[in-house]
């Protein structure tokens, strides 16, 4: 039984891990997607940035729940950035994401990897520790949105 649940656990891991840009149909539906998977991110990150900022009470579990969110919807939307994904829907981003891939790549691997020591962070239950990571997590945002976000 246990290898069973091994084996499905890897099966859907697998399923989500295959390449998000064979998935869309049209160019917008890339777009729509990484447009929703950064929204919920940014949703959950706000939610901590408020306790990490004092402009909510600090709450350790809730702060673990969506640092769990964040660190699974960092992983998704750079798949949907793929080549023609730059035109057929509103869209923020900037050229230089398809010009500058290899830079644009080392963004988006910061991210994930802040989002895992936030998530870390998190756990440990204290306030302080979850600043700091914030902190670091949110750098790694704004670097982005400055060399890659249209304004």
């Amino acid at each position: 039984m246990k290898v069973l649940a091994t084996f499905a656990f890897a099966a859907a891991t697998l399923a989500v891990a295959a390449p998000a840009s064979a998935q869309f149909a049209k160019p917008e539906d890339a777009i729509k997607y990484r447009q929703s998977a950064l929204f919920v991110m940014s949703q959950h990150f706000g939610r901590i940035g408020a306790m990490a900022n004092g402009r909510a009470p600090f709450d350790a579990k809730a702060a673990q729940d969506n640092a769990d969110v964040v660190v699974q919807m960092a992983k998704l939307p750079w798949a949907a950035f793929g080549p023609g994904t730059d035109k057929g829907a509103p869209t923020k981003a900037l050229p230089e994401i398809w010009t500058e891939q290899a830079k644009y790549k080392e963004h988006s691997d910061k991210l994930e990897a802040e989002s895992v020591k936030l998530a870390a962070a998190a756990k440990t239950g204290n306030l302080d520790n979850l600043k700091a990571a914030f902190g670091a997590a949110a750098g790694t945002c704004k670097a982005c949105h400055d060399n890659f976000r249209a304004k």
